[in-house]
């Protein structure tokens, strides 16, 4: 059944002149049954489509437990200090401590996420930009933490990443192609995106299933957002069109600023229920923690900040958990109005 359905497709994407990439071949265990999952792009080299089939298989058997397939998703804002790393660490080793399996992508040339795990940039080997350029493949580069968070860290080498991908073949969809080989292996992974629109950042936006943008309550940072709206409707139409919008979170929040109301009414009226109800607090210990090589929930598990980002998880988590059907005879209330999607116009 399953060769004949991988026969099927790949008819059909010839003859509508698509190109199909990364068919898997094979015989497969009885036990287990296959699933595809297909995902048609631009294609740069031919100026048309190229569809990557990734599969992933379930376990059937007795007491088997099925294998999970990662939700990629990117940490991004084109305006610096606005908390991206910060979050990007810290909501990373949060969902970890929720049981779930972690690794984190850091995609900064600055390699501060790499840092903020412990992980001293001097001593990244095979990282971000050898996966990039393709020296080493991401099994490879995942460096192992004791904040139970897998790390594929960066350093300055990553600056030059985006000038020798600029005549490789695929060059937006490398670190997508990559993470593929290991996605089955966790449950969520987590891009730390640098603060600017380059190669790197179209990396990441293009290999994510979605995006989470911190947002500080302040002026300029609602300019830097319609910004990024801007950039990722650009990037939803040439490059990635099953991108979405995780969430929006409001970081270093405080309420004694009036300005921090206006700025949270204004996101509100835009995202709706994207927004997350866990605000991020501003907080020295916050600021400490990268210092220490640890995430906050290791630093200070019972401070304000460590409390923030462990509902920001416990948020993240339950948004993404599959929605069940309630068992219940009583008449079925009316549906929710879905999310606004920003990027659709």
């Amino acid at each position: 059944m399953q060769g004949v359905f991988r026969q099927t497709l790949v008819f059909y994407c010839k003859k509508l002149k698509i190109r199909l990439k990364n068919v898997p071949d094979g015989s497969k265990n009885n036990l287990n049954v296959l699933y595809y999952q297909l995902r048609c792009l631009p294609d740069g080299e031919t100026g048309g489509h190229s569809c990557e089939m990734f599969h992933v298989e379930q376990n059937l058997s007795p007491g088997g437990r099925e294998k999970r397939v990662a939700k990629i998703v990117a940490i991004a804002n084109q305006k610096g200090g606005v908390g991206k790393t910060t979050t990007a660490v810290n909501l990373s080793s949060c969902v970890a401590a929720l049981g779930k399996k972690v690794l984190i992508v850091d995609l900064d040339p600055q390699g501060n996420t790499t840092t903020g795990y412990g992980i001293p940039k001097r001593s990244v080997e095979a990282g971000t930009y050898e996966v990039l350029i393709g020296r080493a493949s991401a099994a490879q580069a995942i460096r192992h933490t004791e904040y139970r968070t897998d790390v594929i860290g960066s350093n300055t080498r990553l600056a030059g990443a985006s000038l020798e991908m600029i005549d490789l073949p695929g060059r937006e969809g490398r670190l997508r192609k990559a993470l593929a080989e290991v996605q089955k292996d966790y449950d969520f992974i987590f891009i730390d995106c640098p603060p600017s629109l380059d190669l790197l950042t179209l990396n990441g936006l293009s290999a994510c299933d979605s995006v989470l943008i911190p947002v500080q309550c302040e002026y300029y940072a609602l300019e830097g957002l319609s910004e990024l709206i801007s950039t990722l409707k650009t990037i939803r139409k040439k490059y990635n069109p099953y991108l979405e919008i995780e969430g929006v979170v409001f970081t270093m929040f405080s309420l004694r600023y009036n300005l921090t109301v206006q700025v949270v009414e204004q996101v509100q009226k835009y995202f709706g229920s994207k927004v997350y109800k866990t605000t991020i607090p501003r907080s020295i210990r916050i600021s400490e923690a990268p210092s220490y090589g640890q995430p906050i929930n290791f630093y200070e598990p019972k401070g304000k900040g460590s409390e923030a980002y462990m509902d920001l998880a416990i948020e993240f988590v339950k948004n993404n958990r599959p929605h069940e059907p309630k068992k219940s005879r009583a008449k079925a209330a009316p549906a929710a109005e879905p999310a606004k999607n920003a990027l659709e116009d």
